[in-house]
């Protein structure tokens, strides 16, 4: 294998470790801005209300179609024991976009009542419908290929994902299955891929009840049609002021699978790695949010990162929620 075609393979894999094999909503670092709803179904209505978050991801600035995604979800507690929810997504990324919604269900059990603080067993079910498309209308070849169609091409998808969440006071873990119906599709004639499932888990805890806490959280992914798997190794740092919070931290990715290259005759190995630092603030009942992910290694599409930002609003959370420095669960 010659030596450009090896690293345009490579680069192809570090670019999409974190979008191939992926229906839906990609897994980048949103979750992190108190937004654990939209890669955990259970965790829809999982307070005392309901909170709006609004999204916007882009990649690479000074390159042309480089990967955008913007997501609207929103939650909200119902009859004491269920949660509700929805989410709209638009993905792009070069010439192949994605636009859907999900609903969903989650029911609550709480298995006490202890220091006035949150002890809630929680399971979550999403129903999602998707519209992928493809764009070849700007594809051009001296010989003509029969494989492309020169139009522009939408397949319509229905899939479903199951969660199951455990908060007890400033502890929590996440489980999440995603894409668990197998989805036929030909927007692609080289292959159909039907098998989409991804597994998510994340735990963490939050240290300190003072005006100072610190949050570890891990989480690991796995995808079942490709193998590929990920850690995320993150800490946040929070500080209660008079106008409310101000928090930051860091976020390290990693993945257990990598790539072989050539340079200069020798054979070289790299595996992702994102470094992502992200700041917020809440005021009253509205919170911001930035973070920027950096790649690190020898071979990368380009040198700028990838930003983004995060828009929160919580409501009908006026009776001051649990008793416990649990932010995921509390305003």
């Amino acid at each position: 294998m010659g030596t450009y075609k090896r690293i345009f393979i490579a680069l192809s894999f570090f670019f999409t470790i974190n979008c191939i094999a992926q229906e839906g909503i990609p897994v980048y670092f949103d979750y992190l801005s108190d937004n654990y709803y939209l890669i955990f179904p259970s965790m829809a209505g999982v307070g005392h209300g309901g909170k709006i978050r609004l999204t916007a991801r882009k990649q690479w600035f000074d390159v042309e179609k480089a990967p955008a995604l913007q997501t609207l979800n929103a939650h909200v507690r119902v009859g004491g024991k269920s949660g509700i929810g929805a989410i709209l997504y638009n993905d792009r990324n070069g010439y192949h976009s994605q636009t859907g919604m999900k609903f969903t269900y989650a029911h609550h059990i709480t298995l006490s009542e202890y220091r006035d603080g949150v002890n809630q067993l929680s399971f979550g079910l999403n129903v999602g419908f998707l519209q992928s498309r493809l764009d070849e209308s700007e594809f051009t070849s001296i010989i003509p290929d029969p494989i492309i169609t020169g139009t522009s091409t939408n397949v319509n998808y229905f899939n479903m994902d199951v969660g199951m969440s455990y908060n007890f006071l400033e502890f929590y873990a996440h489980v999440a299955v995603k894409n668990i119906l197998g989805s036929g599709r030909d927007l692609y004639s080289a292959e159909e891929i039907d098998n989409l499932r991804r597994y998510l888990f994340l735990t963490g805890y939050v240290f300190g009840r003072s005006q100072w806490q610190f949050e570890p959280s891990v989480m690991f992914q796995f995808s079942e049609y490709t193998e590929e798997s990920s850690v995320d190794i993150n800490a946040k740092v929070y500080r209660e002021m008079e106008f409310g919070k101000i928090w930051g931290g860091l976020s390290y990715r990693r993945s257990f699978d990598g790539a072989e290259y050539d340079i200069a005759g020798s054979t070289q190995t790299q595996k992702l790695q994102l470094f992502t630092p992200i700041i917020g603030v809440n005021v009253n009942k509205f919170m911001f949010s930035y973070n920027y992910s950096y790649q690190s290694g020898d071979l990368r599409f380009d040198n700028g990162g990838f930003h983004q930002i995060t828009i929160g609003y919580d409501f009908l959370q006026d009776d001051g929620g649990y008793k416990c420095k649990c932010p995921a669960v509390n305003y």
